[in-house]
């Protein structure tokens, strides 16, 4: 008696059949996990070598470059809008700056045991600032001055805390040296500072005080550039062992061509005060530069600060602008 073949119970299949449509998913998620395994492995190795590369460049520069870039296209950029747009906005950037600046070195000093009261200090940086703006030259000493008297007693008040007086007692040389330091924040930072503030407020003086920053950033780049590649004698090894005389005629050369053309083009002036500014401009950046590392390497330390990466600190990325600011101020009221 013939039997017909039985048919294969759909039921009874437990996934590990033979069955075309299971073999083929199979197929599909062996492969699809075969592909995400070998992204995976590529994006860790291209992962691993921008790491390296970076590693080599922060070697060779000194710096993270790419975080160096970023943080200064981004202060760049609010500075260019304030000028720019609305000047008085300006005020809002440079108090930010200068405030930044003096808690930076307000508080290395006090690491390194002088006793510089950080709140009187901030208030007076951004005080002057208005002042400056607004009242001129006169609003910018008087309110200086008054700040410094107020930093000065603020200190002498908190040496004579009950607390203070058990925990140390300060001798007379060393609360004059607190007092001298604490004028000397100001005088630094926020005093050279706001000459940038007071070229500012004059009539045209933005685009004076855009250009002044165009050539330091100039000076700062050509500095780097050259020096990175073709610096072989040291300047300054005691305070500053990187810095150059090749860095320094770069600095010079692109300083001047940034001189000219801002003079042509931003100031409208004639081209050879372009090679006034930028010669001038060239010596106070450098001279900023080298007193900025004078102050690190008498507290010993690198950076001011760690807030900007690839950069150290505020101060250490504005040390070149501080004199330059006054120089700047002074070319504006001799030529204009």
């Amino acid at each position: 008696m013939d039997t017909a073949p039985s048919e294969p119970d759909p039921s009874s299949d437990d996934g590990s059949s033979g069955h075309p449509a299971t073999t083929r998913r199979a197929d599909f998620d062996a492969r699809a996990q075969a592909a995400r395994h070998d992204l995976e492995a590529q994006l860790r190795a291209q992962r691993a070598r921008i790491e390296a590369g970076n590693q080599k460049l922060t070697a060779r520069t000194g710096r993270n470059l790419p975080a160096a870039i970023g943080i200064g296209v981004g202060l760049g950029g609010s500075v260019l809008v304030s000028l720019i747009l609305i000047k008085a906005l300006f005020m809002i950037v440079a108090a930010i700056l200068i405030l930044f600046m003096v808690i930076e070195l307000t508080s290395a000093l006090r690491f390194a045991g002088r006793d510089v009261p950080r709140i009187p200090s901030a208030v007076v940086a951004v005080a002057v600032v208005p002042a400056a703006f607004f009242w001129g030259a006169e609003g910018q000493w008087l309110t200086l001055l008054g700040g410094i008297v107020v930093i000065s007693l603020w200190r002498i008040v908190s040496g004579l805390a009950p607390a203070r007086r058990a925990a140390a007692r300060t001798s007379a040389v060393e609360l004059w040296r607190d007092l001298g330091t604490g004028a000397f924040v100001q005088i630094y930072t926020t005093f050279l500072g706001s000459f940038l503030v007071l070229l500012t407020a004059q009539d045209g003086g933005q685009w004076w005080a855009l250009g002044t920053l165009i050539v330091v950033i100039a000076v700062d780049t050509g500095a780097y550039a050259t020096g990175l590649n073709f610096g072989k004698h040291p300047m300054a090894p005691r305070i500053s062992p990187k810095k150059t005389w090749e860095g320094f005629a770069g600095s010079l050369a692109a300083a001047m061509v940034a001189g000219i053309l801002i003079s042509l083009f931003m100031i409208h002036e004639p081209w050879w005060l372009g090679l006034v500014l930028g010669a001038v401009l060239t010596f106070t950046a450098t001279v900023g530069d080298l007193t900025e590392s004078l102050i690190k390497r008498d507290l010993g330390i690198k950076d001011i600060s760690t807030w900007l990466p690839g950069h150290g600190g505020f101060l250490d990325r504005l040390d070149s602008t501080l004199p330059s600011a006054v120089v700047a101020y002074a070319l504006y009221l001799i030529f204009t």
